[in-house]
């Protein structure tokens, strides 16, 4: 059935999807698929796909860090205790593709440990098999790999593993790593026989011209929607632009509309089926502001209660983010002249260097960030145990949540993010200068990560935001801390979904953007059967 409007000017379809990040956008591709449901997909920001800044892959590195505003949600997260009180934004894309049209284009897959554990608390859904498959039937290869079969050629995400001639500057960065850790370099981080391990090649979020791949532009390109945001060939899809989405609306226990703001004026759109939310770190504050969450915050909020869950906001991880900065030899270029695109000089994943941690599961990121005369490592601690949570002001939409990433609040971490410089940079620096003595490594210096007192300042005043937030609604049994089943239902409540990646329940070992879309196709698949 299409859409239609009700007697009081209300719109009407069979579902109603909140964001067009990774989730978003292919829930609302496949669930249209079939030319007879209809969507109406909510997204708040405009579609900037044709912008340079945001179709130019060389600004993905930094577009974070240089945060042009017309692409991002304003935001800024609360003080964190662990780090000197200093506070980090709290934003993420508000535009077509969400996340992925300013993430840095990694394109890493969670690896079969973590959805075994997925699996183990959710079922057979979640197999490391299945997952295999939709990856595959979601992505559109253009690279190598170790084995065949572990990646899809047919799908609509192109992903670009560049570059294909790696420069000096990331094969001198590769053999060291592989002699300071022992593990061998590897072609294929996403082939599951080879999680970890150093490499010279990244898999990106592009096409094969180097453009950016977003899920705007790999799920509403011009085959799904016109400009307008029509879906095209009889494809019963509604997309509005700069539509904010206020609050899920309710009939006793049961989802039956969203309200948002457009232009300046209150809409209310009702679904025959079901509402589906994939606002990523905006989604928990639309749930308490719909009346799902801690009721004694809702109540001093002035909300109505429709389900009491104090998991909802709860949980919050993100990954650490630091650095480790090398001169180089003025020689050796950081990328290949003819490949820009490629943006990062080699990299590794590797183990958790705590001792008695699993030597076989992935706990450490290290990215080349090369320029003129400088390696930059950024290193990244893929298993926090530190927690935080989102908690709502007010009954006021536009008052900013408070975002407590709960950063380093548990010393383990600390103590994995020292083993890391203590380990693997300080054996990585000293294998690079025996391969050319003009790399050396200036920050941190040796002196300091001697010193257990000074590495620990210096982790905390190095310390950098990462956009891998996830799991603050997260997907388990409700005894289990859930805020959604295993098909991201809504525990309490009937035909609300959340999908995206607040609904992960173990913290991912990579980038989040892979999870979301893996996310969005499982339940949108599931959406189907029925």
């Amino acid at each position: 059935m299409g859409s239609h409007r009700k007697k009081d000017g209300d719109l009407v379809y069979d579902y109603i999807i909140v964001g067009t990040g990774p989730a978003g956008a292919v829930l609302a591709k496949t669930l249209t698929d079939d030319k007879k449901t209809s969507v109406l997909l909510l997204e708040a920001g405009d579609n900037n796909d044709q912008d340079e800044p945001i179709r130019d892959s060389t600004f993905a590195p930094e577009l974070e860090e240089l945060f042009f505003p017309q692409y991002f949600w304003q935001g800024e997260g609360v003080p964190q205790e662990a780090l000197d009180d200093r506070s980090f934004e709290w934003t993420t894309g508000r535009l077509s593709g969400g996340g992925s049209s300013i993430n840095g284009e990694q394109y890493v897959r969670p690896t079969s440990a973590v959805l075994a554990e997925w699996e183990r608390l959710l079922g057979p859904l979640w197999s490391p098999q299945l997952a295999l498959e939709r990856f595959k039937a979601l992505e559109n290869f253009h690279g190598i790999s170790g084995t065949s079969e572990v990646h899809g050629h047919n799908g609509r995400i192109d992903i670009r593993q560049a570059p294909t001639d790696p420069t000096v500057m990331a094969r001198k960065l590769v053999r060291a790593i592989e002699q300071a850790t022992g593990f061998k370099e590897i072609v294929d981080y996403n082939n599951p026989q080879t999680p970890l391990g150093p490499f010279t090649r990244w898999q990106l979020y592009q096409m094969p011209n180097g453009q950016r791949e977003s899920s705007s532009t790999a799920f509403l390109s011009s085959d799904i929607m016109t400009p307008a945001g029509r879906g095209v060939q009889g494809r019963k899809l509604r997309v509005l632009y700069k539509s904010t989405a206020l609050r899920i609306l309710f009939r006793q226990q049961r989802a039956v509309g969203v309200e948002f703001l457009r232009a300046g004026q209150r809409v209310r759109a009702h679904a025959r089926r079901k509402i589906i939310v994939s606002a990523g770190i905006n989604s928990p504050q639309l749930l308490m502001l719909s009346g799902i969450g801690p009721a004694s915050m809702l109540e001093q909020a002035g909300i109505p209660v429709i389900f009491d869950n104090p998991h909802v906001g709860q949980n919050l991880t993100n990954h650490t983010l630091n650095f480790a900065t090398f001169t180089t030899n003025p020689l050796d270029r950081p990328l290949p002249l003819n490949d820009p695109n490629a943006l990062y000089t080699g990299g590794a994943f590797l183990p958790d260097p705590t001792p008695g941690s699993d030597q076989s599961r992935r706990g450490v990121q290290l990215i080349g960030l090369g320029s003129e005369n400088q390696l930059t490592i950024a290193i990244l601690y893929l298993q926090p145990k530190s927690r935080g949570s989102i908690q709502l002001q007010n009954n006021d939409p536009l008052k900013i949540v408070l975002a407590d990433e709960g950063f380093l609040n548990n010393p383990a971490d600390m103590e994995a993010v020292k083993a890391i410089y203590r380990t693997y940079i300080r054996n990585i620096a000293a294998k690079l200068t025996a391969i050319d003595q003009r790399y050396r490594l200036v920050s941190p210096t040796l002196d300091i990560i001697n010193n257990d007192a000074r590495l620990e300042d210096f982790i905390r005043q190095n310390f950098d935001h990462n956009h891998h937030q996830q799991a603050f609604l997260r997907m388990a049994p409700l005894r289990e801390g859930g805020v959604v089943d295993r098909r991201g239902h809504v525990h309490g409540v009937e035909d609300l979904i959340v999908a995206d990646a607040s609904i992960i329940p173990f913290t991912v070992d990579g980038n989040t953007s892979a999870a979301a879309y893996l996310i969005g196709y499982t339940i949108a698949q599931q959406l189907r059967k029925k």
